[in-house]
């Protein structure tokens, strides 16, 4: 899909805002905010369910951000496959990213290619998860065992356990969370994510028998199963 905005704008304002994580500016253009996500709205889509909270979510975005002149920042790639910019975006003196998490209405969702500020957006989460409220006060949104992962399929979800087991079999790496891998919760690392986490200096051999926790969604290959994308 063509881009509504080829060339990547600086400023705009706020006019729109389609849910916690995404908002429309005075150009037109669509802004999927990087690094987060926000509990969902259906918009149209058939059998989606909203998230507990989206609509908070959406009000508090809206808050932070309706009829502002906002400053984009680009720090990867600048549009998704629908022709959204991905940019961290700022209202005066706000970061609406970290905005929202502190708010504990997001989640931070990076990308392989879209990872700067990743450090600064898992401190803001870590702030807000101790503080228990928000999407940290409901059970959706709670870091989920290996065991509890089973009945989450085809949703973003954080899991933490042990793994039991660790392979790499042709590049690819597999953190076995249970006895069985056929049936029991699995990481899955590919070849080519594999050389981002070597870059880092992240052993991954060296994680049996220690808690790792993962973020991503959740998919059912035997068991259920998250292919992480890189390190952060």
């Amino acid at each position: 899909m063509p881009s509504k905005n080829p060339e990547a704008i600086q400023s705009a304002v706020v006019t729109g805002i389609f849910d916690g994580d995404t908002v429309v500016l005075d150009t037109g253009a669509e802004v999927r905010m990087t690094g987060i996500q926000a509990p969902k709205l259906p918009l149209g889509r058939k059998g989606f369910r909203a998230g507990p909270l989206a609509q908070e979510a959406k009000k508090a975005l809206a808050t932070l951000s309706h009829n502002k002149r906002v400053r984009l920042e680009y720090a990867g790639r600048r549009h998704d496959r629908w022709g959204r910019l991905l940019a961290h975006v700022h209202a005066g003196d706000s970061w609406l990213q970290r905005a929202m998490l502190l708010q504990e209405l997001a989640r931070v969702y990076t990308f392989p290619d879209n990872r700067k500020h990743a450090a600064a957006l898992y401190a803001a989460e870590r702030t807000a998860r101790a503080a228990r409220c928000g999407i940290w006060a409901l059970d959706w949104y709670r870091i989920l065992t290996p065991t509890d992962a089973e009945h989450r399929p085809g949703t973003f979800q954080l899991v933490e356990g042990t793994p039991k087991n660790i392979a790499i079999v042709r590049g690819r790496a597999y953190l076995n969370y249970g006895e069985d891998w056929k049936t029991d919760f699995t990481v899955s690392i590919a070849p080519r994510q594999m050389k981002l986490f070597r870059a880092a200096g992240v052993d991954i051999l060296s994680m049996r028998n220690q808690r790792v926790r993962v973020r991503g969604w959740l998919i059912r290959r035997n068991g259920p199963m998250i292919i992480v994308m890189h390190p952060e």
